[in-house]
């Protein structure tokens, strides 16, 4: 299945993809940014990493793909709670070596979260950041995401201890969102 955002598409994480997730995962960049802590992951890793890799009742991970259709990053959910429905969201990624990656985050999200909500009847999404990832916050609120809190000093990165920005979104606040801006309306096109 393939979900389709106004400038994405979401699908499986296939074999192919795996060059361009390491290249992502081993980008000194990308660890700054991240919550949590990666090590260089080689190309035996990356595949073992693929063949235990399946989405299931509490994880499902997305290939986000342009309108090219070439892979340009990874999004997803986990610890999908059903009963409680709620999940929190997985870390997007966006390659930045590639092409025409503009506007795609926000769009990617957008289209995570209509599945979410409308498909999965979820009712809440999760998502925590660094203090200092001021362009992931920014994304996010213009998504639906509203900041609920802060861990003060509780990830070491770069160096020091840093903050965690905790942030939700409620399907009442992507639908007021969606209402406001019309985003999924054919003459919204971006």
């Amino acid at each position: 299945m393939y979900l389709y955002g106004k400038k994405v598409m979401l699908r499986a994480v296939e074999e192919e993809d795996l060059e361009m997730l390491r290249e992502l995962t081993n980008s000194p960049e990308f660890e700054k940014v991240i919550v949590g802590w990666s090590f260089p992951i080689s190309k035996k890793d990356q595949a073992e990493w693929f063949k235990n890799c399946k989405n299931d009742s509490s994880h499902l991970r997305f290939i986000i793909a342009n309108k090219e259709g070439e892979s340009v990053g990874m999004i997803g959910l986990r610890d999908i709670d059903w009963k409680n429905g709620s999940a929190t969201g997985l870390g997007m990624r966006i390659f930045r070596g590639k092409k025409n990656t503009q506007g795609l985050a926000a769009d990617a999200w957008m289209t995570l979260l209509r599945y979410a909500f409308n498909e999965l009847r979820l009712n809440r999404i999760s998502i925590s950041i660094l203090e200092y990832h001021l362009m992931s916050q920014k994304i996010n609120e213009s998504v639906g995401f509203k900041v609920e809190g802060k861990k003060r000093k509780a990830i070491y990165k770069n160096g020091r201890y840093n903050d965690l920005i905790i942030l939700g979104c409620l399907k009442s606040d992507y639908e007021e969102l969606v209402a406001s801006s019309h985003y999924w309306e054919e003459d919204n096109e971006e």
